[in-house]
This record gives C-alpha cells, sequence and structure tokens, in this order.
C-alpha cells in the first residue's frame, strides 16, 4: 500500500491490512493482560474482570469506535475512583456489583452525550489542572501498590487515605516479607532496565509480559504459594471470567448520595480521560485522521454498559496502549479487535497459569504506571510553562491528594480562573470570544478581538471550522489580551488539523504579547493595548 493512501475501513480494511493489524493486536495483548488484571486488583474488582473488560473493548467497542488507532480497555487512571466506589458500598463482592450499577449508568450517560456532541466541550478544562489531576492519581496509586510490593498483609492498609499510606511506608519497610519484595524488586528493576536496551529485538517484547514470566519463575522458586505467606496474599486470585449478569442498581437506593458521586466522578474523568487519548493519537497518526470524538464517545459508553453487566472494569481509550498500537504499525480499528481476541484466548487457554502471577510484580506494574503519571519529567514541562501553570498544576495536584479528585480539579478550574482575572480578563469576556473575518481572493484573515481562554475556546473551534474551506488561513491575535495555555493547545491541534487536509494556517500577532515562559506553549498577555 502506498505510504500516503488512508488505509481503507470496515472489511475492506480487515482484507487490506489484516496482517499489520494482527501483528500489532498480538503486541498490545501482552501488554494488556497483566496490565488489566493489576488494574482490576487495585480497584477491588476480581483481577480477571479487567480482562473482561478489556475483551468487550477490542471484540464489541471497535467495531463503533469513532477512532482508527485507540485501544479500549481499563485505565490506571481510573482505579483510584473505582477503588473508592468499591470501599464506600461496602467492598468485596457487594461492593464490586453496586459499583457495576455505577459503570452501567455512566456507560447510558456517555451514550447519550455522545449524540448530543457533548465531546467537543473536553477543552473546558485546564490542561494544567488535567495533568495536576493525573499526577494525583499516579502518586495514590503508588502510595497503595507500594506496601503490596513490600509483602506487607493487605488488612494492614485498607481505608488508609493517600497521605497515610505514604506516611506509614517507612513502618511497612520495617516489616517486609524478603521474598514477596525481592519478586516486586526484580519486576521494577525489569521495568526499567528493559526500556534501556537499545536492541531492536529487545524494543519488540513488552515489558509486562517480560515481568509476568519472570515473576511466575520466581514465586514458583520461592515457594510463594506455600501456607506460611498465606496471610501477605501473595498470590494472584484472578478469579473466573464468565458472562454472567452482575450489576446491582439498589445502590440508586441505599446509597444514593455515593452512587450520583461517583456517575459523577466516573463521567467527567474517564470521559475526559479518554477523549484526551484520542486527541494525542491523532497526532500520532501516520496519515492524520481526526477521530470522532462524539462516535467514539457513544462507543465508550456502550462498551461501558455491556462491560459494566458482565462485571468489568469502565473502559476509556487507553493511551498507553493506543501508543503501542501506532508504534507496533496499527492501521485501522481491526488492531483494537484483535487485541481483543487475543486477550480472550489468552484467559481461556492460560488461567492456570494467571493464577500463579504473584501480586508483588503487578504492584510493580502499576507503581511504574504511576511514577509515569507523576513523573519528574510532568513536574518540569509544568514548570517550564509559566510559574501561573505551575501553580495551577500543584493546587490540582494538592488538593486532589487532601480532598477527592472532583474537589482538585475544580480547584485548579478556579485557581487558572482567579490568576486570569488578576491579569486582566473581564467577566464579558470569560465565556464569550468576539472574531471578525476578512475573506480576500487568495486568504482568509481572522481577527481575535477578545481574551482567548479555556471558558471561550470552544467558540473559536466552531468558527474555524465553518471557514471557507482551501485558502490559507491566517489568525490574528494582536488584539487579545490574554491567550492561555489551553487556548494555545487547541490553536496547536487545529493548525495540525487544518495542515492535514492541506490547508496552510498561521498564527501572528503574539509578538508584542509577554510569555509566561520562553515555551511556545506558554500562556501570553498584551503589554499594551492596541486599536481596532
Amino acid at each position: 500500500m502506498n505510504a500516503k493512501e488512508i488505509p481503507k475501513d470496515g472489511l475492506a480494511g480487515l482484507r487490506q491490512n489484516w496482517k499489520h493489524d494482527m501483528l500489532s493486536g498480538f503486541a498490545v495483548s501482552l501488554i494488556a493482560l497483566p496490565l488489566c488484571l493489576g488494574i482490576a486488583g487495585a480497584s477491588g474488582f476480581p483481577p480477571i474482570m479487567g480482562v473482561m473488560t478489556a475483551i468487550v473493548g477490542g471484540l464489541l467497542v471497535s467495531w463503533f469506535s469513532g477512532s482508527q488507532l485507540t485501544i479500549k480497555g481499563p485505565a490506571a487512571g481510573l482505579i483510584v475512583i473505582v477503588a473508592g466506589c468499591v470501599d464506600e458500598f461496602g467492598g468485596g463482592d457487594i461492593g464490586w456489583k453496586l459499583a457495576l450499577g455505577v459503570v452501567v449508568v455512566v456507560g447510558v450517560l456517555q451514550v447519550l452525550f455522545g449524540f448530543l456532541k457533548v465531546a467537543r466541550f473536553a477543552d473546558i478544562f485546564p490542561v494544567s489542572a488535567v495533568h495536576g489531576l493525573l499526577a494525583a492519581i499516579g502518586i495514590i496509586i503508588i502510595s497503595r501498590q507500594i506496601h503490596l510490593l513490600l509483602g506487607v498483609d493487605p488488612s494492614t492498609i485498607k481505608g488508609m487515605e493517600p497521605l497515610h499510606l505514604i506516611m506509614q511506608i517507612p513502618t511497612s519497610i520495617m516489616h517486609e516479607t524478603t521474598c514477596i519484595l525481592e519478586v516486586g524488586l526484580v519486576s521494577l528493576a525489569l521495568l526499567f532496565g528493559l526500556p534501556m536496551i537499545k536492541n531492536k529485538w529487545v524494543k519488540k517484547i513488552p515489558s509486562a509480559m517480560v515481568v509476568l514470566v519472570v515473576s511466575i519463575v520466581l514465586g514458583q522458586m520461592l515457594h510463594l504459594d506455600a501456607a506460611e505467606y498465606a496471610i501477605d496474599k501473595p498470590m494472584l486470585n484472578p478469579g473466573e471470567l464468565s458472562f454472567a449478569f452482575n450489576a446491582d442498581f439498589s445502590g440508586i437506593i441505599s446509597h444514593t448520595s455515593v452512587f450520583l458521586r461517583y456517575v459523577f466522578m466516573f463521567l467527567l474523568i474517564g470521559t475526559l480521560e479518554s477523549l484526551l487519548s484520542n486527541k494525542a493519537i491523532d497526532l500520532l497518526d501516520p496519515w492524520k485522521r481526526k477521530s470522532n470524538g462524539s462516535k467514539d464517545l457513544v462507543a465508550v459508553g456502550a462498551g461501558n454498559m455491556v462491560s459494566g453487566f458482565l462485571g468489568g472494569l469502565p473502559m476509556i481509550s487507553e493511551i498507553a496502549r493506543s501508543s503501542a498500537n501506532v508504534n507496533n504499525g496499527g492501521r485501522t480499528k481491526w488492531a483494537n479487535f484483535f487485541h481483543g481476541g487475543f486477550v480472550l484466548i489468552y484467559v481461556v487457554a492460560l488461567l492456570p497459569i494467571i493464577k500463579m502471577v504473584p501480586v508483588a510484580a503487578l504492584s510493580a506494574m502499576l507503581i511504574y504506571v504511576g511514577l509515569r503519571l507523576a513523573s519528574a519529567k510532568e513536574f518540569r514541562n509544568s514548570w517550564s510553562l509559566g510559574k501561573d501553570q505551575f501553580i495551577i498544576f500543584i493546587i490540582t495536584m494538592v488538593m486532589c491528594l487532601l480532598t477527592d479528585l472532583l474537589i482538585g480539579v475544580f480547584s485548579g478550574v478556579i485557581a487558572e480562573m482567579i490568576i486570569h482575572f488578576v491579569r486582566g480578563l473581564s467577566p464579558k469576556d470569560a465565556f464569550k470570544a468576539t472574531f471578525d473575518l476578512d475573506e480576500y481572493e487568495d486568504v482568509v484573515n481572522v481577527s481575535v478581538g477578545s481574551s482567548l481562554v479555556f471558558t471561550n475556546v470552544i467558540a473559536l473551534k466552531r468558527y474555524m471550522n465553518d471557514l471557507p474551506k482551501g485558502k490559507p488561513v491566517y489568525l490574528d491575535l494582536s488584539k487579545a489580551k490574554i491567550v492561555d495555555h489551553t487556548s494555545l493547545e487547541t490553536l496547536h491541534r487545529i493548525e495540525h488539523d487544518f495542515k492535514a487536509r492541506g490547508i496552510e494556517f498561521h498564527l501572528k500577532g503574539l509578538h508584542d504579547h509577554k510569555r509566561a515562559s520562553n515555551h511556545h506553549l506558554a500562556a501570553a498577555y498584551r503589554k499594551k493595548s492596541k486599536r481596532n
């Protein structure tokens, strides 16, 4: 196939690209299997039900997806919410089934929101607040999983808040179980060490699968299944894969406030993560295809309904596995389908072996994921965008850790609004942007007449989509008093979309603005008034 020819969709795409998509789906499934088990276990679900989500996300959702290259499945970013939901519903089998009722209702709402085109509102959340949220989730994941990696009795940390879990780490170190810790440390060493090896063949082997195999061997050598370790529960109890109806909706009546709160949290954070993943993968797509966010939201919602009914975790378009799909040569939705099929084969054929997986190995994988979410690179990137964005990032992260994720996110949103008002944003411009259009014979010039911030940038996106097609577009920001970081991120994606369609796109007018930092996407503030 010509490198510039866009891969076909549907059955024609299967005939054209099945080799590439099958190989990529196979590679992604090797990554997905251990992560699905670990994410489900950390969420308070039977581990096998994380695999159920990947199966539904691959075999069902791929038929309706609005994105060609994203992989649907459970996400580490939702562990904190799912685990909290299960715990507040009483934990155990009861908590799991009541949480499933929440997942199903969220799926229904996502389908409805997809038809209502709500996906376009994803840009109203400040980028730095979203990254602060993800960093907090990473820290929360680490704060719990490090105790399990040390071999501490899980019941001793049950119900602890993140800060308490962090303060408990020295105590857990003093009471570690050596054999379990050895498996965890070897797993961490492999996860961090294998990506550093430059050999191209080594790079093709998923680190998570290597950890799974090595940890099983170590677990058997160290006899972790012996009775003396039973209290620490070192071996995975995956449960049995079944397609029975498991969701319980009685929580709507018995725990109304809890039910509604977690519906809102799943709906907000799960939907936001999924839509942002789509946008990120669009930028990696070799053929520059653009996801249909609303269609994809309908597909994910339908997948959550089915997954929730059957006992699975909530799903999203997962960024790490989707990136692996791109890197392994996936071309169409069939890669996601093959990924789901291979995962199903694994659990049917290898369940006895899955029961030999040490919990410490899965904890190591989740710690690795958590460190990526809350990495030093995230802090450096936030700082590079300017002090304002770093403050928003830190406020969001800290408030998520001290309170809960919803309060944390909205704290970041409020912090950004306060900063904008201090910088001179007028209330009338906060939610309404103004534009002037000058169309010439060979060029289109759009002038922004107001501040451009995260709360009004959606109007610009709609405006740009309605421009006359084919002519070069110049976007003049010289009159804008403020152009914030989120707006510049959005403009960057608009530029990408225009160029993918073969249309020239140019930003101008920021040379007389003061930038929050030297970063090309740092917020810009006008130094002095401009005459119209």
